[in-house]
């Protein structure tokens, strides 16, 4: 009897045992498949968290967006990660974060800013494959991030009223102040104290890009594989900026140039640029009609005609006029990568930057009134016209637009340049080309 009972013991104590190697295989198996592509100071980026960020890009960039391959993609995200992380463990050091409660209520307002409440600002993420829990987190870290550079450099910068002056009279002679522009750039950095041979290298690689550019090759893809600015995975986009808002070294060039067109090489003390006109507006007069629209773009394809397109759109119309939100089908139907994450909003903006399609319907329709299906050189359209302002481009608020454009510009030179050195301080190891 003794004996069973010893046996029937050793059994169990087997049994766990195995138990407990399995698990430990499993575990250790598991974290084999998850490698780590880098090593940030005391943390690391895992190849599952690399890929999650890029899902979530190519969600949110949509397929007409031209993406580079995923081996170019992954380097230039891992990138955006790495300075993501240098930039929180520096708050945190400083007691910087975000709890839950904070977090919740910034979700809450970004789901209202679309026009839908928490849970259904949840279920239009799922439909664009965008995973709810990775992005929140996100959310928690952009804001940290935004926390971060107010206290590294926001808060230290300061705008006097001779540097106002300065900056109206010598834009006065060659450049409308009303004048704004729409641009890409494309950046290849330098190290803080580069030698002959950085420069060189550095010089080689924008020519050659430039030259890219030239011979017809995507800006947008260029900038997302090769520019080294922060927003290379936004394709270089600068976004709408009155002329007092571009760099000094960006001006000289703009009195020359139309849209469409590439700049020379730019040298600064961050490296070397291009950037090419996307689009360009601007205003005698001090007050300026604007409208605030959005639109729902869908392209003809080969196996899309137009008269598909056209019966799409008419559905998509009478939906709306039935009582469905315009900005969630536009999220999920518009082929207009710049606006469908906004819910199909361009902003405001001047009727006369639009096409000669989309600017008649603008001036011809009604407030919240849906148009119907139009064509335009991009594709076929519904919009609707959300609000009509005048805004006022008087000597005073042109000053008061000066001081913030100036602020913005010195904030994102000292941004870049502390960016730059807490990376060059920073302890990172890359790994992601390592093999397996």
């Amino acid at each position: 009897m003794k004996t069973e009972t010893h046996m029937f013991t050793k059994g169990i104590r087997l049994a766990v045992t195995l138990a407990l190697v399995s698990m430990f295989s499993c575990a250790h198996a598991s974290l084999l498949l998850d490698r780590i592509v880098a090593v940030v100071e005391s943390d690391v980026v895992t190849e599952s968290e690399l890929n999650e960020r890029m899902s979530v890009i190519k969600a949110q960039s949509g397929p007409q967006t031209n993406l580079p391959s995923d081996d170019i993609l992954a380097e230039q995200v891992l990138q955006r990660i790495i300075i993501e992380r240098l930039q929180v463990d520096w708050g945190e050091r400083r007691g910087i974060t975000i709890d839950d409660l904070t977090l919740d209520q910034a979700m809450r307002n970004l789901a209202q800013r679309n026009n839908m409440d928490l849970n259904q600002f949840r279920d239009a993420l799922t439909r664009q494959g965008i995973d709810y829990v990775t992005f929140r987190e996100q959310v928690r870290t952009e804001m940290a991030i935004t926390q971060t550079r107010r206290r590294a450099v926001e808060s230290s910068v300061q705008v006097s009223d001779k540097e106002i002056d300065a900056l109206l009279e010598s834009q006065q002679e060659n450049l409308n102040q009303n004048a704004e522009y729409r641009l890409a750039h494309i950046l290849i950095q330098l190290p803080q104290d580069p030698t002959p041979e950085d420069i060189e290298g550095a010089k080689t690689e924008i020519e050659g890009i430039r030259q890219q550019a030239l011979d017809g090759d995507s800006f947008t893809q260029l900038a997302i594989s090769y520019s080294q600015a922060d927003d290379a995975l936004e394709g270089g986009d600068l976004g709408w900026r009155n002329i007092n808002q571009l760099p000094a070294i960006f001006q000289r060039q703009l009195v020359t140039m139309q849209p469409g067109d590439i700049s020379e090489i730019i040298r600064s003390g961050s490296g070397f640029h291009i950037f090419r006109i996307l689009d360009m507006r601007g205003q005698e007069s001090n007050m300026v009609e604007q409208v605030l629209v959005r639109h729902i773009l869908i392209r003809v394809t080969e196996v899309r005609t137009e008269e598909e397109v056209r019966r799409d759109l008419i559905q998509l119309r009478e939906r709306i006029i039935n009582g469905d939100d315009f900005g969630e089908l536009a999220r999920a139907h518009s082929e207009d990568p710049g606006s469908s994450v906004n819910g199909g909003e361009v902003g405001w903006s001047s009727p006369s930057v639009f096409t000669p399609a989309f600017r008649d319907v603008t001036e011809s329709l009604a407030l919240n009134t849906v148009s119907e299906p139009f064509k335009s050189r991009f594709g076929w359209h519904i919009l609707e016209v959300m609000d009509r302002r005048q805004h006022d481009n008087s000597a005073a608020a042109l000053r008061e637009e000066a001081r913030n454009y100036l602020r913005q510009r010195k904030i994102e030179e000292e941004t870049d340049l502390w960016l730059r050195q807490l990376r060059d301080e920073s302890f990172v190891e890359i790994r992601l080309n390592e093999p397996s």
